[in-house]
């Protein structure tokens, strides 16, 4: 009977390891090589090849360092989007406000109840701005009578039993300026005419009034109307005089 012959030798396939004697080892040289890693980048059929310290992050649970946010399409609406600034609207209640006769078939009541700040506020400094001739302390003080002006009349009309808010009144009260812009340039020219500066100084302040008191003075007031039109009329009277220096 033969004695047993030394066991099989064991042919490692590729990416085993393959142990030697510690004798054989000093004959052993090489290298290992980085794996070849490929990333498949937005599910485009597109690979690109990880270097090694992608590779190396990743192994280690640092792969999150190599993540790239993806870009909110929120962050590239246009200036005027992002301002919540309609161009359009605006001009719509502007057209709104110079022509308040019901026969022209605007739906007015959209200044009202669907108030904005940029429209009223541009009225606003505009009026200043030609109010600036010879008065420029009146500015901020415009400005000023707008807001509190505004909070007054919010006040008036709530306790009279109006459902108003605090915005829909600014932006009324704001964009009901404007017949004083419009008629600023024909004061300009009829100036040295009392009389007839004089009327077109009430036709502006009647018109700036009955457009501010029409959107402002709803049905619910009933017999209260003229408690809250008074005041609206009064201030647009002190606007004037703020413009006129009277």
């Amino acid at each position: 009977m033969q004695p047993p012959g030394p066991p099989p030798a064991y042919a490692p396939t590729n990416g085993d390891f393959t142990f030697v004697s510690s004798a054989d080892a000093e004959d052993l040289s090489g290298s290992i090589a980085a794996p070849d890693v490929k990333l498949n980048l937005g599910g485009g059929g597109e690979f690109i090849k990880e270097s090694t310290a992608t590779t190396f992050l990743r192994q280690r649970g640092y792969g999150w360092l190599l993540e790239v946010e993806d870009e909110d399409p929120e962050d590239n609406k246009p200036l005027l989007e992002e301002l919540d600034i309609d161009l359009k609207d605006i001009y719509y209640k502007i057209r709104c406000v110079l022509m308040p006769m019901p026969s022209l078939g605007f739906n007015r009541q959209v200044v009202r109840d669907n108030p904005d700040f940029w429209g009223p506020l541009a009225v606003v400094l505009f009026f200043s701005m030609i109010s600036l001739y010879g008065q420029f302390r009146v500015v901020s003080w415009i400005i000023t009578i707008w807001i509190f002006g505004s909070l007054t009349i919010f006040l008036l009309a709530r306790v009279l039993g109006g459902e108003v808010a605090y915005g829909q009144v600014l932006g009324v009260i704001g964009y009901s300026l404007l017949p004083l812009i419009v008629i600023a340039p024909v004061l300009l020219v009829v100036g040295s005419f009392e009389m007839v500066s004089t009327l077109i100084k009430l036709f502006g302040v009647f018109w700036a009034a009955y457009s501010a008191a029409s959107l402002l003075v709803g049905e619910e007031f009933k017999t209260k109307k003229p408690l809250l039109i008074y005041p609206i009329f009064l201030l647009y009277i002190y606007f004037l005089s703020l413009y006129t220096g009277v």
